[in-house]
């Protein structure tokens, strides 16, 4: 009798475990999402190797799971709006300079890069070591409500495409220059006349002469937009923008459906995007410079004094946000403590040699 009531609850929980399994398998099956991603880019580097190159990496790593149709500038919102059009859920990611959001918040530009930035280098260590990055985030959901992270970055970009030779501080008087960001007002206070616009729209007003000069992005980048065409100098270095970090904005709502796991996906995915364009702009770049000189362009490069002066400028505009914005405050000083803890890298990490 024992072995025979042992044998019916065996059968018993077996049949339990039978009925049972079908749902328990559902349960552990990994979901599938689709997602759209509004963007800020018309095209080039920061679509091809920035915001697809990271959908492309999610749909990879999720085996296919998890989709994300990428959309240019204008489709599904304003490209300067982007972190709006993903907190209203008219797409679920979004890829934005988070600088554009300035108005909003000028603490944006810290994370953006700005004339008081230090280099990418720098920055990367900043963002993926130094607590950057969740700083970064916290902002974010704190000022917008919405999961945040860094997506593409960029070496210094070029100064200017412009239809005129700048190289001092005399030639910077005037000068009509699309840009955006915190340059807006540093270059106003140098004696610019700066006005911003989306970048699909710069090479026509270039054409036109509505502006004088444009910056957008480095070297290659700039190549795609064709801004050499409809001018003739390309004046260096970048000190408007000694680094510029992109951003994924993920609506809150979209994050949440996502298991932890996949989560996990999304942030792997950005981290090497972000790394992988670093990368892939800094090779170009060596090889763009050539290239506008082989289209006719004159290369110009701006005197020491202008480049210092940008730096301070840039150095005294955040101090002066810093006093009155908490946020702004926050993120600076980290910054500056980053900064101070890597004053002597270059006597360490640099060698000199003859003719550079």
């Amino acid at each position: 009798m024992r072995i025979s009531s042992l044998k019916a609850a065996a059968a018993a929980a077996l049949m339990t475990v039978s009925l049972a399994a079908p749902g328990l398998a559902q349960a552990e099956e990994k979901k599938t999402h689709s997602f759209q991603m509004a963007t800020g880019w018309a095209g080039g580097p920061l679509m091809d190797i920035g915001a697809q190159a990271f959908a492309d990496k999610v749909k990879e790593l999720s085996d296919g799971r998890i989709t994300i149709e990428v959309f240019p500038a204008g489709t599904l919102g304003p490209g300067l709006k982007v972190s709006e059009t993903v907190k209203n859920g008219v797409a679920q990611f979004g890829h934005t300079w988070a600088g554009y959001d300035w108005g909003a918040d000028p603490t944006a530009v810290l994370f953006g890069g700005y004339a008081g930035s230090f280099d990418t280098e720098r920055m990367l260590h900043w963002l993926y070591r130094a607590g950057g990055a969740e700083l970064q985030a916290e902002w974010r959901m704190d000022k917008f409500d919405l999961v945040s992270m860094p997506l593409f970055i960029r070496t210094a970009e070029v100064f200017l495409h412009s239809r005129k030779s700048v190289k001092t501080l005399e030639d910077l008087q005037g000068l009509k220059l699309r840009t955006a960001g915190a340059w807006l007002d540093i270059s106003r206070g140098m004696g610019a006349a700066p006005v911003t616009m989306p970048g699909g729209d710069v090479y026509t007003a270039l054409e036109r002469g509505a502006i004088d000069a444009t910056e957008w992005g480095t070297l290659w980048e700039n190549i795609a937009p064709g801004f050499h065409r409809v001018t003739k100098y390309v004046i260096i270095p970048g000190i408007h923008q000694p680094t510029a970090p992109f951003e994924l904005v993920i609506n809150k709502d979209a994050w949440a459906e996502l298991s932890e796991g996949d989560q996990q996906i999304v942030r792997e995915a950005a981290f090497l995007t972000t790394m992988n364009s670093w990368l892939t702009i800094g090779q170009e770049d060596a090889k763009a410079l050539e290239f506008f000189r082989e289209q006719g362009n004159e290369v110009v490069e701006l005197d020491p004094e202008v480049q210092y002066a940008a730096h301070e400028a840039g150095i005294a505009w955040a101090d002066g946000i810093a006093a009155d914005n908490e946020w702004f405050k926050r993120v600076l000083d980290d910054q500056k403590a980053f900064a101070k803890l890597w004053s002597g890298a270059n006597r360490y990490r640099t060698v000199q040699v003859r003719g550079e």
